[in-house]
């Protein structure tokens, strides 16, 4: 991207913070200081609870809070900061009717896959369903593995890719995403990143040339990868290191 974005959206786990671990401090400064420049969206797996205990604590007080767009459950959602509170844009949850749809689904491609039990799951690692509302999650190890251990698992998609497909054919009217390196999340049909963003060029009132991208899976079957089919500026980052770097030179260079 030649000039100076407009508006900077991040991936959350893999791009700001190790997964499901708080925000560094040092990250969250850089955020801080990235919202006194321009606006800042953040799309992510993550409900929006989760957010709360992740992300916003290392935000700390600033006076731009209110340029900031949240999309939990992978754009399934969308929050901002208005009159002192975190309000709703928007919400995709499931009915009870799509809920137990959905669920049954799982089960029956959890059976037919043997995903369901997978050896190197420890008890200890939490449930592996998780209802987000917007979003429903399977996570193969548990909510609360290891972050070395799910980094291990399936980096390539493939243990989770027969599962995917079980799903896709029961569930031909949800979307299904590869999430990670141990998840799969199911939401509505056509929500995801890349809903996300188109929403966020009305919310913003900004144009697609002006945005940028960040995140840590934007090759081809990664849960970022979808955001390109908007057109959208993109840079493929490594770790919360890397995006550091590139935020830090950003924020020089405006």
């Amino acid at each position: 991207m030649k000039d100076t974005p407009k508006l900077i959206a991040f991936d959350l786990d893999g791009t700001l913070a190790e997964s499901k671990q708080h925000l560094h401090p040092e990250m969250g400064e850089l955020i801080t200081e990235l919202l006194s420049k321009m606006p800042v969206a953040i799309m992510s797996g993550a409900s929006f609870a989760q957010f709360e205990k992740q992300f916003l604590p290392a935000l700390g007080v600033t006076p731009h809070i209110d340029r900031l767009y949240i999309f939990p459950t992978n754009a399934a959602q969308c929050f901002t900061h208005k009159g002192g509170a975190w309000r709703a844009i928007y919400d995709h949850s499931f009915s009870i009717f799509e809920k137990a749809r959905i669920l049954q689904a799982l089960k029956e491609s959890l059976e037919e896959t043997g995903l369901g039990n997978p050896p190197e799951r420890n008890p200890d690692w939490g449930e592996q369903i998780e209802d987000r509302g917007a979003q429903i999650t399977f996570s193969a190890l548990g909510q609360k593995a290891p972050i070395e251990v799910k980094r291990e698992w399936d980096p390539s998609r493939e243990r989770r890719k027969p599962l995917y497909d079980a799903l896709v054919r029961r569930l031909p009217d949800f979307s299904i995403g590869l999430n990670a390196n141990t998840s799969v999340d199911i939401t509505q049909k056509g929500v995801n990143k890349a809903y996300g963003i188109r929403q966020l060029l009305e919310l913003a009132e900004i144009s697609i040339s002006e945005i940028l991208y960040i995140g840590d899976a934007l090759e081809e079957g990664g849960n970022d990868a979808v955001v390109k089919e908007t057109g959208v500026h993109t840079i493929e980052v490594f770790g919360p290191e890397e995006t550091a770097s590139i935020i830090r030179n950003i924020i020089k260079n405006i």
